[in-house]
C-alpha cells in the first residue's frame, strides 16, 4: 500500500488526529478528520474524590489514554505501591508508563474482553473492589461484567466527551473525499464515536459511505458492529494504535 494513494476517515476526538495522519502519510495516504466530540477534563471536587477512591483499590482499570491524561493532571493521582494499574489497550498502557506507572499491564487482546481475562481480574471473587477510571458512558461492558461477578467498582469519571455537530463544511469535505478516485477506509476504534457520526449524516451521504468505504476495525467486536450497520469490513487490526490500523490495510479479511 505504500505506493498507493488512499483516504482514511478518522473519528478521533478533536485535536487527536495527528498520530493517525502521520501514520497514513508514511504509507502514501491522507486522513479526513470527522471528530464526534472533544475531550474535556473534569477537575472538580467530586472528580478528585472519585479518583482518590478508585486509586485506593488493589486493581485500577484505565479505559483510554485520555483517562490517564486527565488523572495525571489531578492531585488525587497517586496510587499506593500495592495498586496494580491495568489498561484496556497498549496505547493506554504506554500513557500510564509515561505517567510514571512502570508496572502497568495491558492484555494481548486489546478490548474489554481481553482486559477482563487478565489474571489480575479473572481471579477476583465476590466482594473484591476494583477502580475504574473513565468517562461517562465509557466501557459499560467492563462495569457490567465485574458487577455480575459481585465485584464492587469504584468508578471515577474524570473527563467527558462533549459532542460536536457536523457542519455543512464537514458534509462537503466528506462528499468530496468519497467522490475521489482512490481507495477509501474508515478507522474504527470506538463504537460510540462510530454510531454518533452515523447519526449525524444525511441518508444520501450515509449510503455513499456504506458503498465506498472499507472498515479497518480495532477489534472483532467493532468489526461486527460495522457489519450490523451495513458496512464492509476490510480488515481487523491488532489494536487501535495508528501503526496497527495502517498495517491492517495490507491484510484484508477476504
Amino acid at each position: 500500500m505504500s505506493d498507493t494513494a488512499f483516504l482514511l476517515i478518522s473519528l478521533r476526538p478533536r485535536g487527536e488526529h495527528q498520530p493517525l495522519r502521520d501514520a497514513a502519510r508514511r504509507r502514501g495516504g491522507q486522513v479526513l478528520a470527522l471528530s464526534p466530540w472533544q475531550i474535556e477534563q473534569l477537575a472538580d471536587a467530586p472528580a478528585r474524590t472519585a479518583l482518590t477512591r478508585a486509586m485506593a483499590c488493589p486493581q485500577v482499570i484505565f479505559t483510554s489514554p485520555a483517562a490517564v491524561k486527565a488523572a495525571a493532571a489531578l492531585a488525587a493521582f497517586s496510587p499506593p505501591c500495592r495498586t496494580q494499574c491495568l489498561a484496556v489497550g497498549e496505547g493506554t498502557r504506554r500513557a500510564l508508563l509515561r505517567a510514571g506507572l512502570q508496572d502497568a499491564i495491558a492484555p494481548a487482546r486489546m478490548d474489554s474482553e481481553g482486559l477482563l481475562a487478565l489474571p489480575a481480574l479473572a481471579g477476583l471473587g465476590a466482594g473484591a473492589q476494583v477502580g475504574l477510571v473513565t468517562a461517562p458512558g465509557g466501557r459499560g461492558e467492563i462495569l457490567r461484567q465485574l458487577q455480575a461477578r459481585g465485584i464492587g467498582v469504584q468508578r471515577a469519571d474524570i473527563y467527558r466527551r462533549k459532542p460536536l455537530p457536523l457542519s455543512a463544511r464537514d458534509h462537503a469535505r466528506l462528499a468530496q473525499g468519497l467522490n475521489a478516485d482512490r481507495l477509501q477506509y474508515l478507522a474504527l476504534s470506538s463504537g460510540e464515536a462510530f454510531e454518533h457520526i452515523l447519526a449525524l449524516l444525511p441518508d444520501t451521504l450515509l449510503s455513499t459511505l456504506r458503498e465506498k468505504v472499507g472498515i479497518i476495525a480495532a477489534s472483532a467486536r467493532l468489526a461486527e458492529l460495522a457489519r450490523q450497520q451495513g458496512f464492509t469490513v476490510h480488515a481487523i487490526a491488532a489494536s487501535a494504535r495508528p501503526g496497527d490500523l495502517l498495517a491492517a490495510l495490507q491484510h484484508p479479511e477476504n
